[in-house]
Protein backbone atom coordinates (compact mmCIF):
# COMPACT_ATOMS: atom_id res chain seq x y z
CA UNK A 1 0.00 0.00 0.00
CA UNK A 2 1.45 3.20 -0.25
CA UNK A 3 2.33 5.61 2.00
CA UNK A 4 0.46 8.89 2.08
CA UNK A 5 2.14 12.14 2.45
CA UNK A 6 1.16 15.42 4.46
CA UNK A 7 2.90 18.40 4.67
CA UNK A 8 1.98 20.40 7.46
CA UNK A 9 3.21 24.54 8.51
CA UNK A 10 1.97 25.58 4.66
CA UNK A 11 1.83 29.00 5.01
CA UNK A 12 1.92 31.27 1.42
CA UNK A 13 0.16 30.37 -2.38
CA UNK A 14 3.63 29.82 -3.32
CA UNK A 15 4.24 26.47 -0.55
CA UNK A 16 0.98 24.86 -1.47
CA UNK A 17 1.91 24.82 -5.22
CA UNK A 18 5.32 23.43 -4.28
CA UNK A 19 3.88 20.79 -2.56
CA UNK A 20 1.43 19.95 -4.43
CA UNK A 21 3.34 19.78 -7.81
CA UNK A 22 5.36 17.16 -5.48
CA UNK A 23 3.16 14.82 -4.94
CA UNK A 24 1.87 16.11 -1.48
CA UNK A 25 -1.75 14.18 -0.40
CA UNK A 26 -2.72 16.17 2.31
CA UNK A 27 -1.71 19.72 3.29
CA UNK A 28 -1.48 21.13 7.44
CA UNK A 29 -2.66 24.67 7.76
CA UNK A 30 -1.66 25.75 11.64
CA UNK A 31 -3.78 27.92 13.01
CA UNK A 32 -2.80 30.20 16.59
CA UNK A 33 -0.82 27.69 18.78
CA UNK A 34 0.85 28.30 22.07
CA UNK A 35 4.05 27.76 20.50
CA UNK A 36 5.12 25.95 17.30
CA UNK A 37 6.30 26.28 13.55
CA UNK A 38 4.54 27.72 10.78
CA UNK A 39 1.57 29.99 12.20
CA UNK A 40 -1.12 31.31 10.42
CA UNK A 41 -4.14 33.10 10.96
CA UNK A 42 -7.58 31.84 10.40
CA UNK A 43 -8.04 34.33 7.54
CA UNK A 44 -4.84 32.98 5.96
CA UNK A 45 -6.04 29.30 6.60
CA UNK A 46 -9.38 29.86 4.70
CA UNK A 47 -7.58 31.12 1.26
CA UNK A 48 -5.13 28.43 1.97
CA UNK A 49 -7.73 25.92 2.07
CA UNK A 50 -9.45 27.34 -0.68
CA UNK A 51 -6.64 27.34 -2.71
CA UNK A 52 -6.16 22.99 -2.15
CA UNK A 53 -6.80 21.59 -5.19
CA UNK A 54 -8.81 18.11 -5.38
CA UNK A 55 -7.90 15.36 -4.39
CA UNK A 56 -5.62 16.91 -2.14
CA UNK A 57 -6.79 17.38 1.34
CA UNK A 58 -6.74 20.42 3.65
CA UNK A 59 -6.47 19.68 7.38
CA UNK A 60 -6.79 22.55 10.04
CA UNK A 61 -4.50 22.48 12.92
CA UNK A 62 -6.21 23.25 16.15
CA UNK A 63 -5.77 23.57 19.64
CA UNK A 64 -8.81 24.04 21.00
CA UNK A 65 -11.07 22.11 22.97
CA UNK A 66 -13.85 24.23 23.51
CA UNK A 67 -16.04 22.14 21.57
CA UNK A 68 -17.87 25.37 19.87
CA UNK A 69 -14.65 27.03 19.05
CA UNK A 70 -13.63 23.75 17.40
CA UNK A 71 -17.06 24.32 15.10
CA UNK A 72 -15.91 27.67 14.58
CA UNK A 73 -12.51 27.41 13.48
CA UNK A 74 -14.13 24.99 11.06
CA UNK A 75 -16.67 26.87 9.35
CA UNK A 76 -14.08 29.97 9.30
CA UNK A 77 -11.47 27.96 7.38
CA UNK A 78 -13.31 25.30 5.57
CA UNK A 79 -10.70 22.32 5.83
CA UNK A 80 -11.33 18.83 4.61
CA UNK A 81 -10.59 17.96 7.73
CA UNK A 82 -10.12 19.13 11.27
CA UNK A 83 -6.40 18.00 12.94
CA UNK A 84 -7.31 18.29 16.80
CA UNK A 85 -3.63 18.47 18.67
CA UNK A 86 -4.49 18.84 22.17
CA UNK A 87 -6.89 16.55 24.14
CA UNK A 88 -10.69 17.25 24.12
CA UNK A 89 -13.79 15.62 25.55
CA UNK A 90 -15.92 12.76 24.04
CA UNK A 91 -18.38 15.91 23.34
CA UNK A 92 -15.90 17.50 21.59
CA UNK A 93 -16.21 14.94 18.25
CA UNK A 94 -19.75 14.75 18.83
CA UNK A 95 -20.44 18.09 18.45
CA UNK A 96 -18.23 18.60 15.11
CA UNK A 97 -20.27 15.24 14.04
CA UNK A 98 -24.00 16.95 14.17
CA UNK A 99 -22.89 20.53 13.37
CA UNK A 100 -20.23 19.61 10.14
CA UNK A 101 -21.12 16.17 8.95
CA UNK A 102 -18.53 16.10 6.25
CA UNK A 103 -15.96 17.36 8.29
CA UNK A 104 -12.94 14.70 9.02
CA UNK A 105 -11.66 14.71 11.98
CA UNK A 106 -8.03 13.53 13.31
CA UNK A 107 -6.52 13.30 16.86
CA UNK A 108 -3.38 14.06 17.76
CA UNK A 109 -1.87 11.47 20.48
CA UNK A 110 1.77 12.59 21.69
CA UNK A 111 3.52 9.69 22.37
CA UNK A 112 5.01 9.76 25.71
CA UNK A 113 5.23 6.38 26.77
CA UNK A 114 3.63 3.14 27.12
CA UNK A 115 0.54 4.72 28.35
CA UNK A 116 0.03 6.43 24.95
CA UNK A 117 -0.99 2.64 23.68
CA UNK A 118 -4.44 2.56 25.81
CA UNK A 119 -5.10 6.44 25.21
CA UNK A 120 -4.90 6.51 21.34
CA UNK A 121 -6.97 3.74 20.63
CA UNK A 122 -9.23 4.49 23.12
CA UNK A 123 -9.73 7.94 21.09
CA UNK A 124 -9.65 6.15 18.04
CA UNK A 125 -12.85 4.72 18.67
CA UNK A 126 -14.69 8.37 17.95
CA UNK A 127 -11.92 10.06 14.99
CA UNK A 128 -11.76 9.34 11.85
CA UNK A 129 -7.66 8.72 11.98
CA UNK A 130 -5.15 9.22 14.46
CA UNK A 131 -1.46 11.36 14.05
CA UNK A 132 0.78 10.31 16.08
CA UNK A 133 3.47 13.22 17.17
CA UNK A 134 6.16 14.38 19.58
CA UNK A 135 4.92 16.79 21.52
CA UNK A 136 4.64 17.45 25.47
CA UNK A 137 1.90 18.48 26.37
CA UNK A 138 1.86 18.70 30.05
CA UNK A 139 5.14 21.37 29.53
CA UNK A 140 4.52 25.02 30.90
CA UNK A 141 3.80 26.08 27.92
CA UNK A 142 2.33 23.56 26.10
CA UNK A 143 4.39 22.07 22.61
CA UNK A 144 1.56 20.50 20.70
CA UNK A 145 3.51 20.07 17.52
CA UNK A 146 6.44 21.43 15.10
CA UNK A 147 9.23 20.09 17.67
CA UNK A 148 11.36 17.85 14.84
CA UNK A 149 11.78 15.52 17.30
CA UNK A 150 12.00 11.59 16.97
CA UNK A 151 9.42 9.05 19.54
CA UNK A 152 9.88 5.46 20.33
CA UNK A 153 8.67 4.15 16.45
CA UNK A 154 8.00 1.51 18.99
CA UNK A 155 5.34 2.28 20.40
CA UNK A 156 3.42 4.18 17.18
CA UNK A 157 3.54 0.58 15.80
CA UNK A 158 1.95 -1.06 18.24
CA UNK A 159 -0.34 1.53 18.30
CA UNK A 160 -0.77 1.30 14.35
CA UNK A 161 -1.71 -2.13 14.14
CA UNK A 162 -3.91 -2.10 16.40
CA UNK A 163 -6.06 1.12 15.56
CA UNK A 164 -9.29 0.77 13.45
CA UNK A 165 -8.54 3.95 11.60
CA UNK A 166 -5.71 5.21 9.50
CA UNK A 167 -2.79 5.97 11.84
CA UNK A 168 -0.19 9.12 10.63
CA UNK A 169 3.38 9.34 11.76
CA UNK A 170 5.01 12.52 12.16
CA UNK A 171 7.74 14.00 15.10
CA UNK A 172 11.00 14.42 14.14
CA UNK A 173 10.67 12.92 10.19
CA UNK A 174 13.95 13.77 7.47
CA UNK A 175 14.38 12.49 4.06
CA UNK A 176 16.86 10.44 6.13
CA UNK A 177 14.98 9.01 8.60
CA UNK A 178 11.53 8.10 6.73
CA UNK A 179 12.25 5.05 5.15
CA UNK A 180 13.43 3.47 8.51
CA UNK A 181 10.47 5.31 9.90
CA UNK A 182 7.77 3.74 7.39
CA UNK A 183 9.07 0.19 7.14
CA UNK A 184 9.25 0.34 11.10
CA UNK A 185 5.68 1.82 11.96
CA UNK A 186 4.05 0.75 8.59
CA UNK A 187 1.56 4.25 8.94
CA UNK A 188 -1.34 4.65 6.65
CA UNK A 189 0.39 7.92 6.19
CA UNK A 190 3.72 10.27 7.13
CA UNK A 191 3.35 14.10 8.46
CA UNK A 192 6.13 16.60 8.61
CA UNK A 193 7.04 19.98 8.99
CA UNK A 194 10.25 21.23 10.04
CA UNK A 195 11.98 18.76 8.04
CA UNK A 196 11.37 20.13 4.88
CA UNK A 197 12.17 23.69 6.12
CA UNK A 198 15.10 25.83 6.15
CA UNK A 199 15.46 29.44 6.86
CA UNK A 200 11.79 28.79 7.82
CA UNK A 201 10.46 28.06 3.96
CA UNK A 202 9.59 24.77 2.53
CA UNK A 203 12.72 23.59 0.93
CA UNK A 204 12.33 22.01 -2.43
CA UNK A 205 15.39 20.34 -2.75
CA UNK A 206 14.62 18.28 1.24
CA UNK A 207 10.74 18.00 -0.10
CA UNK A 208 12.16 16.60 -3.55
CA UNK A 209 14.13 13.58 -1.54
CA UNK A 210 11.75 13.05 0.80
CA UNK A 211 9.10 12.12 -1.63
CA UNK A 212 12.19 9.48 -3.07
CA UNK A 213 12.79 8.40 0.47
CA UNK A 214 9.35 7.61 0.99
CA UNK A 215 8.48 5.79 -2.55
CA UNK A 216 11.85 3.91 -1.46
CA UNK A 217 10.22 2.05 1.40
Amino acid sequence: MRTRVKICCITSPEALALAVRYGADALGLVGPMPSGTGIIDLDTARSLAAATPPPVASFLLSCATDPEALVEQARHVAPTAIQIVDAVAPEAYARLRRELPALKIVQVVHVTGERTIAEALDVARRVDALLLDSGVPDAPVKVLGGTGRVHDWEISRRIAQASPVPVFLAGGLTPENVTEAIRTVRPFGVDLCTGLRTEGRLDERKLAAFMRAVAAA
